[in-house]
């Protein structure tokens, strides 16, 4: 494969959204495919980068994705409060960037994803 198709470790992870040591323990796991350069680093193919990627978890570590409806959007300023309505387990507000909600276009009706971990929510629109 030629060298250009692969990327370092720390590359790979920034492209998938996820940390240098959530690389390492899928390697270890046989979740990520990787090969070894001639001083034993870890090298990602863009394939696998891809392959990753098309799963449904679209490459983001999080150990809950909570799926709903958006029900309200309030944009002020630089940010935006986004409340989505859980299929029969409540709502989840969340405060993002007016930049995603625009990239998204979320609206009220819309099919999104709250994406939790830790303290920290992400929306999707799905």
């Amino acid at each position: 494969m030629p060298k250009d198709n692969l990327l370092s470790a720390g590359d790979a992870a920034r492209e998938l959204g996820i940390s240098l040591d959530t690389l390492r323990r899928w390697d270890r796991q046989g979740r990520i495919t990787v090969t070894r350069d001639a001083a034993n680093r870890r090298l990602v193919a863009a394939s696998e980068i891809a392959r990753l990627r098309d799963t449904d978890s679209g490459g983001v570590s999080a150990r809950n994705r909570l799926r709903g409806i958006v029900r309200k959007v309030e944009v002020d300023g630089l940010l935006a409060q986004v409340e989505i309505e859980l299929t029969g387990r409540g709502r989840v507000i969340a405060v993002i960037t007016r930049d995603a909600v625009q990239a998204l276009d979320l609206r009220p009706g819309v099919a999104a994803s709250a994406l939790v971990k830790s303290t920290s929510v992400m929306v999707e629109r799905r």
